[in-house]
């Protein structure tokens, strides 16, 4: 089962999601739970239920069944399975997501829809000033606005430092006006309903701030040395360190060389110096992890003395185990004695083998603390790199912020604890250390760890981050200690439980600061309770770390979208492959998806912000004018939108998160004063007209994206339309560098534009304002004298940055539009034809043959070249394996999930009309209703010749699936075996049947195009493609009668059976009818099972066909009325088919015996001369059938020695001769139904003559087989069984012999998986108990994943892997000698499976239930390779445990039809 923990599932709601069941679970019992609530019930993240199986079918079948969810509820939810016994297999989750409302009547605020704004919550100021200053983003179209928090701040001022989660920020009360969270609430609600404004806060579950009262009242809420001792080494380096810092700040260690201003690198060595001198050898922390040794040595002594513990045994290797202190005090840790006693012992009780005893324990314990020695020494060398990292970083590099000299501002380290008390000495510290009510107000700030595992608390136990220095500290801010569960903290959870109830009763949506560093399951269990006040809540975070951790996160907390900054992404040239990913849905021409379609891992959604609240402004980086290029880049993008108030007024400094007090400025359309914005500041024109057309395009289903980078500065990003067919192109010019300052280039390459510009929406440019606002020190302003330049919905003569030249393309009639671009930034929006497309007509359909179907959907290269053409190949790809649809389908299934627009066949369909070309005029060529088909294509194709080629790809696609769908509507693997039929089974002239009898009634005849005379076309079958399908290899009589039965007889193609039934018994010839047809003239008559394969589908003919018996009175044409005669044409010599019947078992009863005609090289240049004599008969003991020589393999595991350098020419490998146990179950199966036949009336013989004066009896006949099959084939446990002839020769019992009387005695003993055949066509042969244990032993030895294995693998010359060109000196392999000696044959599968089945029902339902299971859960591996199969058949074999053959047929009729076979007994 595949594990999904790490994927993401994102769904909408009004989705249904299945389950159905992989190729590894069907056939066993399984169950799905989920912990969505069912309907009615509120949701609880520990509640599962489980789901009920769909069966749409009607029936158990495993391979269609499915669970089912309507979703309807958003967020987070996990489902797991469980199989048999196994309570938890494997598990997920999904993520659903919430629908926004906005407006008086709830309309929805769709998610790619969202514009949003954030504010500080600290530069708003009173609450009577909000809705004039949260104006200047509904009045520039913004319809979110993203606040952090509104709760009470720490003395830092710092945004995210909350002093109080339950208290409003007294700021933004008045004298007269208290401000309360209804009143919050009510501006909130007003913003929703009247400004179809969506608001949002932020909530931060990681930290408090440092002076928050309540955590000094409830010190157990953060991380202190009494909940957490084992920070009591972090600690005491942390207050040393501070203690460093002030010596160094009063100059103490300047003449060591580093004075209180550091200014070069000779003063960071000389620190690294002073941190190992003052500090670390100091501190002596590795006591903190070492044992004392004399004390551990005194106690075990003293044990040795009591004679406690036992010697362990001399192989023992246990390690001597260390107990942890749970105090963390000095040589605190302990040894575990019964540790020590099990590896230590003396070797007599005496004072002297104690004390011996005793030197090596305490040897022992001196090597573990040298261990920790080393272990904190390491520890401390991390600490001395992060400290001096530190210093370089702030004090010297040009990137920091050059703090200047060390002091009690700016320490050489940030302090990782608070020290709530007066200052004292570092000795007077430590004392406190041990003083539990002192000790547990020391709490741990917070920060963050770079590159730290999502699931790793990096405070808790085991984690060495405070240590080692490696946090970035936040000072302001107190870490929060959660613990597991609620009852670990019982007062944080509840005061955290209500601060975000109050929350979610005001808000829409939450963003979680600092995801994280909050520990999942907290972040989980408050999202949860949010979500039971509002349902479809809004959950957005910012996180930066790997895709994995990143899924795991977003998947367990149901994040809706994640914050990404354009600005920081767009600067780290490492990341661009990341963030052009979160641009959109799909790229532009993406395939139409079906309805019902896998679930695929996806994307996390995207808010894509130009600038974050935390990032600096980007005047810092680059040029004022790369705001509205940046700003046009973002608005393109396919999913939420962001900004931060102050960028759209180009503000030239970032707000600072901690300590800043400017206030925001209100709106004003006249506005004349700096507290005062409109539509002529900044960039805030551009950007009413960027959130409206982000709006529409999200709104209008714009769902298609593509980014191309035309040069160094310049950008284009199309959205395009699939249902409409219209784009929108933005180009934009970037400005990294200040034009005014560097020079760009006047005009940029040329754009092509396939289709026709309709008007050009925007074009705007950055200009120098008139205005007379000036910068002031109280209110939030940006640059005055720019401002923003725009025209919109303009026609393209309009404009002043671009111009065209008309273009018409030599490939086609597609106008083009070539665009040279000027300036900045603009929009327009090319108009395409629609291409209209359509299902198959039914008026076609209704007329169309499965003969027809064979043409549309299959014929591989081979058929194809028949009639002169052959299968399209893609250049510098490969040739489709079909000429029909199917050839399409079955790449286009791979590339379609993946949208993968950039294969050979996609570049192949944009770069020309030949493929299209191609579908089309090969139908066409055959005229007739496929002619019509071809007529179709042609005129559907005919709208794609006139669209963009980079849309052909999926228009051609859906053109191309919906004819197929029309066709197939395959859904279960019933359906797609049943299509094999249509696969193998076609129409042509040279690979007719033998004329039938004109005699014969409903035989289809044609008009032949060269001789103008009507002629039969009876279809044909293929044996395999695609070796034998054309030509003299394509019909073989063993192969087409294995396959009638599942290909024919049970799709209900009756007609097409009789047919070929009785075009073969017109060939019979000698008793036999062919091995190669030939279409009968050049048939070759050497198998000698080919004729009962015959005579078995006859049989399966009159019992699954209403009125199946009527065929026993068919005319049959006779082509070889006598052995010696020459063929006669159709209706010269006629009789029933009775008649042929009783002539192919009166031959045998009389024994064949003849030499092929032509025999020698010229027909087989393998062959030995004695491989050429044929040679069947009846036993008269035992009635069974026998032939062959050991020259010749007259069965169908007919492999004969090819090779001269390994000596095996002419030696068949499997001679099989004697009598082979198939064929003696087929002659049973049929003798027995001619004594049923005759006895209804249906057949006029009772008996076979031998001579002219005695005569066989079918009865007498039927009755010899049951008598003796077992006693001759059975192989007893018995090592005494008389009728073991050989016993010497047997290497496994419980078996049934693979022969009876070969030549070569050791060949009937072989383990082969042919005898189920027998038990399948004649199962009254066989004894329940020995059956059952035999197919066991085949089932242990013989079975694979998708076939049997047609030998032993014990057996001395198995070889599971066939390789028909090699050609060594190795006698068993060489030219493929091992056809039939391992590989693993899948139409065998089905004889064993279909065995099982029969002898499990008659022991009794359990056994079969679980046999039946068995049987789902081989065929589920078959049906996951036909999903795959490009061929989509099934192989004529596979190597070894299932790995592929080259050298196989890639579909193999026998093996469809055999598979089909045991889904119809099931």
């Amino acid at each position: 089962m595949e594990r999904l923990e790490q994927a993401l599932f994102r769904l909408e709601q009004g989705f249904e999601l299945q389950f159905r069941l992989g190729p590894t679970l069907q056939g066993k019992e399984v169950q799905v739970y989920t912990n969505y609530p069912a309907k009615g019930h509120m949701f609880d993240r520990l509640k599962y239920h489980s789901l009920d199986w769909v069966y749409p079918n009607g029936r158990e079948d495993d391979s269609d069944k499915y669970c089912r969810l309507d979703l309807t509820v958003a967020g987070s939810f996990q489902y797991y399975f469980s199989c048999g016994d196994e309570e938890k297999v494997s598990s997920g989750y999904i993520v659903v997501d919430p629908v926004l409302r906005v407006g008086g009547n709830n309309d929805v605020l769709l998610l790619d829809c969202i514009s949003s704004q954030t504010y500080l919550a600290k530069c708003l100021g009173p609450l009577d000033k909000w809705l004039d200053r949260v104006r200047v983003a509904k009045e520039t179209g913004y319809n979110m606005i993203h606040f952090t928090p509104l709760q009470k701040l720490g003395l830092s001022g710092f945004c995210y430092s909350i002093a109080d989660q339950l208290e409003l920020n007294p700021d933004f009360s008045t004298e007269g006006k208290h401000c309360t969270w209804r009143d919050i609430g009510n501006l909130v609600e007003t913003l929703r309903k009247e400004w179809n404004m969506v608001c949002i806060t932020d909530v931060v579950y990681n930290h408090t701030a440092a002076d928050s009262e309540w955590i000094h009242l409830h010190p157990e809420c953060g991380y202190n040395l009494v909940n957490s001792p084992y920070l009591k080494p972090a600690w005491l380096l942390d207050r040393l360190l501070w203690h460093l810092n002030c010596e160094v700040a009063n100059g103490k260690y300047a003449e060591q060389g580093v004075p209180a201003c550091i200014q070069d690198e000779h003063h960071i060595n000389a620190l690294r110096g002073v941190l190992w001198q003052q500090v670390f050898s100091r501190l002596r922390l590795w006591e903190f992890l070492q044992v004392n040794v004399d004390e551990a040595v005194e106690q075990f002594k003293q044990l040795l003395q009591e004679g406690v513990g036992s010697r362990s045994s001399p192989e023992c290797k246990k390690q001597l185990k260390i107990v942890q202190d749970l105090q963390h005090r000095r040589f605190g840790n302990k040894v575990d004695m019964n540790s020590a006693l099990n590896i230590f012992w003396p070797h007599s009780m005496s004072p002297s083998d104690i004390q011996e005893c005793c030197n090596s324990f305490r040897g022992r314990l001196e090597e573990l603390n040298l261990d920790a020695y080393k272990e904190m020494n390491h520890h401390a060398e991390q600490a001395t790199d992060c400290i001096v990292r530190n210093v370089v970083h702030e004090h010297l590099s040009d990137q920091g912020p050059k703090l200047g000299p060390v002091s009690r501002k700016y320490p050489l380290c940030p302090r990782y604890f608070i020290f709530p008390f007066e200052e004292m000495t570092f000795d007077e510290e430590t004392q406190l250390m041990e003083q539990r009510d002192k000790a547990c107000h020391f709490l741990a700030h917070d920060g963050f760890v770079k590159g730290n595992d999502l699931s790793r608390d990096f405070v808790g136990p085991g984690s060495q981050v405070y240590l080692r220095r490696e946090l970035v500290c936040l000072g302001n801010t107190i870490k929060l200690r959660y613990g597991e569960k609620p009852e670990d903290c019982p007062y944080l959870w509840a005061r955290m439980k209500l601060y975000t109830e109050i929350t979610a009763k005001v808000f829409s949506g939450v963003c979680l600061v600092n995801c994280l560093s909050t520990p999942l399951h907290v972040a989980e269990r408050m999202l949860d309770q949010a979500r039971c006040l509002r349902p479809d809540l809004y959950v957005v975070a910012e996180l930066i770390i790997r895709e994995v951790l990143q899924n795991v996160c977003v998947a367990r907390l149901g994040i809706t979208s994640l914050i990404r900054d354009a600005v920081g992404a767009t600067h780290r040239q490492e990341e661009q492959g990341d963030w052009l990913s979160w641009f959109g849905r799909e790229p532009v021409g993406a395939f139409v998806q079906p309805s019902l379609r896998p679930l695929i891992p996806a994307f996390a959604h995207t808010m894509f912000m130009d600038i974050s609240p935390n990032n600096h402004s980007p005047i810092q980086a680059c040029s004022v004018y790369d705001f509205l290029p940046s700003s046009v880049l973002v608005s393109m993008a396919c999913c939420a939108t962001g900004s931060t108030r102050g960028y759209d007024e180009l503000l030239p400094y970032q707000i600072s998160m901690v300590g800043d007090n400017h206030i925001y400025t209100c709106w004003n359309s006249d506005a004349q004063t700096s507290d005062q914005v409109n539509l002529q500041t900044g960039i805030l024109a551009g950007k009413l007209a960027l959130n409206r057309l982000h709006q529409q395009l999200a709104a209008e289903g714009f769902t298609q994206v593509d980014l191309e980078q035309l040069d160094e500065d310049v950008v284009a990003v199309t959205r395009h339309c699939p249902s409409s067919h219209q784009s929108v192109v933005a180009v934009l010019r970037r400005a990294v560098k200040n034009p005014e300052t560097h020079h760009y280039a006047f005009d940029v390459p040329p754009m092509f534009i396939p289709g026709q510009i309709k008007e050009v929406i925007l074009e705007a440019l950055t200009i120098v304002s008139t205005s007379s606002n000036r910068k002031d020190d109280k209110n939030i302003n940006g640059l005055p004298e720019r401002t923003v330049e725009i025209k919109e919905h303009i026609q393209l003569k309009d404009s002043r940055v671009v111009k065209k030249a008309n273009m018409v393309s030599k490939e086609n009639s597609v106008v083009q539009e070539i665009v040279n671009l000027r300036r900045h930034a603009y929009m327009y929006l090319p108009y395409t034809h629609s291409s209209a497309y359509m299902l198959l007509p039914s008026s076609i359909m209704s007329r169309l043959t499965l003969a027809d179907m064979n043409m549309l959907l299959y014929r591989c290269d081979a058929e194809e070249r028949e009639g002169g053409g052959g299968c399209y190949s893609v250049p510098t790809w490969l040739p489709l394996k079909y000429g029909g649809l199917q050839g399409l389908m079955s790449v286009m299934a791979e590339i379609r999930p993946k949208n993968d627009l950039g294969h050979p066949l996609c570049d192949n369909l944009r770069q020309g009309d030949w493929m299209m070309d191609y579908v089309s005029n090969r139908l066409l060529a055959k005229g007739g209703t496929v002619g019509e088909v071809g007529h179709w294509f042609q005129a559907m194709f005919g709208y794609l010749k006139h669209i963009p080629r980079y849309l052909v790809p999926c228009y051609f696609d859906s053109i191309i699936q919906g004819a197929y769908t029309t066709m197939t509507l395959v859904i279960c693997l019933v359906k797609q075996l049943a299509l094999g039929s249509v696969q193998m089974c076609g129409v042509c002239h040279s690979w007719a049947l033998p004329t039938l009898s004109p005699h014969l009634n409903d035989v289809p005849y044609r008009l032949n195009g060269v001789t103008n005379q009507e002629e039969q076309c009876c279809m044909s079958m293929a044996a395999g493609l695609p070796h034998s399908c054309a030509g003299i290899l394509r019909c073989w009589g063993r192969d087409t009668f294995i396959s009638l039965r599942g290909l024919l007889l049970l799709t209900g193609r009756h007609l097409e059976a009789r047919n070929i039934i009785l075009a073969f018994a017109g060939t019979l010839r000698y008793g036999l009818i062919p091995n190669l047809l030939g279409r009968g003239s050049s048939a070759r008559f050497n198998s000698r099972d080919a004729v009962w394969w015959w005579l078995q589908c006859i049989r399966e003919y009159c019992t699954l066909v209403p009125d199946g018996v009527s065929i026993l009175k068919c005319p049959v044409s006779r082509m070889y009325p006598t052995n010696v005669s020459e063929p006669q044409p159709a209706g010269a010599w006629d009789q029933p088919l009775y008649d042929v019947i009783q002539e192919a078992m009166q031959r045998h009863m009389q024994c064949i015996q003849f030499r092929e005609t032509n025999a020698g090289p010229q027909l087989d240049p393998n062959m030995t001369e004695e491989g050429f004599n044929v040679e069947a008969g009846v036993d008269q003991t035992t009635g069974f059938i026998y032939g062959g020589n050991r020259f010749n393999c007259g069965t169908w595991m007919d492999k004969m020695g090819e090779s001269t350098k390994a000596q095996n020419k002419g030696i068949p490998a499997t001679p099989r001769d004697g009598s082979a146990v198939e064929i003696v179950g087929l002659c049973k199966s049929i003798v027995h139904w001619l004594v049923k036949l005759h006895n209804n009336g249906h057949f006029p013989y009772k008996a076979v003559n031998i001579r002219q004066t005695y005569s066989v009896s079918y009865v007498e006949w039927d009755c010899k087989i049951q008598e003796n099959f077992e006693k001759k084939f059975y192989i007893s446990h018995d090592p005494e069984d008389s009728e073991d002839k050989h016993p010497e020769l047997v290497h496994k019992r419980g078996i049934y012999k693979d022969s009876f009387g070969a030549s070569s005695p050791w060949c009937d003993y072989q383990l082969r998986p042919n005898f189920p055949i027998a038990m399948v066509v004649a199962p009254e042969l066989f004894t329940v108990v020995k059956a059952w244990e035999a197919l066991g032993i085949a089932e242990k030895k013989l079975l694979g994943p998708l076939g049997m294995k047609t030998l032993d693998p014990d057996d001395m010359v198995y070889c599971g892997v066939y390789d028909k060109n090699l050609d060594n000196n190795n006698f068993n392999q060489a030219k493929g000698f091992n056809y039939h000696q391992g590989p693993e044959w899948l139409w065998l599968l089905s004889y064993f499976l279909r065995a099982k089945l029969y002898f499990a029902k008659k022991i009794g339902k359990e056994t079969y239930d679980k046999t039946a299971n068995l049987v789902k859960n081989i065929l589920s591996r078959h049906n996951v390779h036909l999903e795959r199969s490009h061929w989509k058949g099934l192989p004529e074999l596979t190597n070894e445990n299932g790995q592929h053959c080259p050298f196989s047929s890639e579909s193999q009729a026998s093996s469809i039809a055999t598979i089909l076979e045991v889904l119809y007994d099931l």
